[in-house]
């Protein structure tokens, strides 16, 4: 065991306790919007009426929301096909009828170039390829179509490694090697994953300045953003390089570019 595996074992929670609290609240069909609600304010006039992409929609309750509150056309999109099958089941015990809302594992053809609205929440930071994806949800866009964004934490942020819930100390991708953070993780998973990428979920180490290229390689603009940071010093997300290390969660709208 190196020096450095020893050091982050020394700092985090016993193996046998329950895992850290991430803090962040595990939403059901009543709460699926708060988010969305908080970061874009007038988030009711974006969607309203619209026929709507659900990019990564899960369970299917954001999705199912959207219908309901909403009165949108949804399409939820998700790869995982055991988690699609409960997204149906909640459409059935919720009795949203199918021609308002439907589920697929993949962009087809037809789709593109026909929605009003994509949404993609608490997401980006683990797509494989986000720039494929990106284009995958530019495409799908009407041309005076609106494409949401809001993920967290980014990958240079306190937590950006996603090992809260073993490990309480902040930047610890930064201070340690990835080798000593996932033999640490090893303790508290079996899963056998040796690397970030590998992770239940995937991270695909994404930073602000890699996130705001490829949107720019994407031919899409940001038409809104908000950049919260740690503590709520958002004005740390305006010097290049230290907004890295304290941007928590990114939330923007983006437009095809002209």
């Amino acid at each position: 065991m190196s020096v450095a595996e020893r050091i982050l074992l020394l700092l985090s929670r016993p193996a046998d306790e329950r895992d850290y609290s991430s803090g962040v609240a595990e939403h059901n069909q009543d709460d699926a919007l708060s988010l969305l609600k908080r970061v874009y304010p007038n988030f009711g006039s974006i969607v309203s009426g619209k026929r709507v992409v659900d990019f990564g929609c899960g369970d299917g309750n954001q999705a199912i929301a959207l219908v309901r509150e909403y009165d949108c056309s949804v399409v939820g999109i998700d790869s995982n096909t055991a988690t699609l099958a409960r997204a149906e089941e909640n459409m059935i015990k919720h009795d949203v009828p199918s021609r308002r809302l439907s589920f697929v594992e993949a962009v087809s053809p037809e789709m593109r170039g026909t929605f009003d609205v994509v949404i993609s929440q608490n997401s980006f930071e683990h797509f494989p390829d986000p720039q494929a994806v990106l284009h995958q949800m530019g495409s799908l866009l009407n041309s005076s179509g609106l494409l949401l964004i809001t993920f967290g934490p980014p990958w240079f942020a306190p937590y950006g490694s996603h090992m809260h819930f073993f490990c309480k100390v902040p930047w610890i991708n930064v201070i340690f090697p990835e080798k000593a953070v996932m033999r640490a993780r090893s303790q508290f998973r079996n899963d056998g994953a040796t690397t970030y990428e590998e992770v239940e979920s995937g991270l695909n180490k994404m930073t602000m300045g890699k996130f705001e290229s490829l949107i720019s390689s994407c031919n899409l603009k940001i038409t809104h953003r908000k950049y919260e940071c740690v503590k709520g010093i958002n004005w740390l997300s305006k010097i290049p390089l230290v907004r890295e290390l304290f941007i928590n969660h990114v939330t923007v709208i983006l437009s095809k570019a002209a």
